[in-house]
């Protein structure tokens, strides 16, 4: 399927005068591509074109084959990105429309699969990609405050909101902080299963029901897992919250007692 969709579209990317070149990142730039993966391009584009593209890359994505739907990638900050899904077979395959230029700041190995001129290798060999560090002061800046969120939310009953909370701090704290510690992308909790499954139990606890007990328990689980994770992160410089630390769980105490 992916080597089907491939096949045609690229001869067609290479028509258009106003794409540099494409690369390929993501599964395929790593070599582990599998039936469930997505294809992510790269389309570098002639800077005096980029602004015209924009209108037109939903057309540009409909010529490369059978496309179901198309949408940028606005929800995830990333709005030069056009999310399309092809089929059937049904295909994931995301497009991202960047000024040759730009080609060398990425996040991922990116693999040249067609280069007009030389001048997109040439890009992405001037740097290598990087991806964000967490921040843990960042983190710990903001946990705190955070925890006693959702133990108010807990409080009024609000569980919906607290399991999005729950979530919310999966992604954005504790699924990065065990990434990195076991030297992955601290993407999320992509591929967690696999990069840290020495992790994958104590993440489990943090995955409530919609039930206030359920709640409670999830929240003191990621509470747990942080403390862990940050004391294996933290360095000198670290400045912790210890106040705001004992505030909230001395909440959380009281709400767990009223309950």
């Amino acid at each position: 399927m992916h080597a089907a969709f491939l096949e045609a579209a690229l001869p067609r990317l290479a028509a258009d005068p106003r794409i540099a070149g494409v690369a390929a990142a993501g599964s395929f730039a790593r070599g582990a591509l599998d039936e469930h993966s997505d294809l992510d391009f790269v389309l570098a584009l002639e800077p005096a074109h980029v602004a015209a593209m924009e209108s037109e890359r939903v057309a540009l994505a409909a010529s490369l084959g059978p496309l179901l739907s198309a949408f940028p990638g606005d929800h995830v900050g990333a709005p030069h990105l056009l999310i399309c899904l092809y089929g059937p077979p049904l295909l994931h395959v995301d497009l991202k429309f960047v000024p040759l230029p730009d080609a060398a700041r990425r996040v991922d190995e990116c693999a040249v699969l067609f280069d007009r001129d030389g001048r997109l290798g040439a890009a992405l060999a001037s740097a290598a990609p990087q991806y964000p560090a967490p921040d843990l002061q960042w983190m710990e800046d903001r946990f705190w405050t955070w925890v006693h969120y959702l133990a108010g939310k807990i409080a009024r009953g609000e569980l919906f909101e607290t399991l999005d909370g729950l979530g919310f701090v999966r992604a954005r704290v504790l699924g990065p902080l065990a990434l990195a510690e076991r030297g992955a992308q601290p993407n999320g909790v992509r591929r967690i299963e696999a990069s840290a499954p020495d992790r994958v139990e104590a993440l489990r606890a943090t995955v409530a029901a919609h039930d206030a007990a359920s709640c409670l328990r999830a929240l003191r689980a990621t509470i747990a897992l942080y403390r862990a994770l940050r004391e294996r992160a933290a360095t000198p410089a670290l400045v912790r919250r210890d106040g705001a630390e004992r505030e909230s769980v001395a909440f959380l105490d009281a709400v767990e007692d009223a309950a």
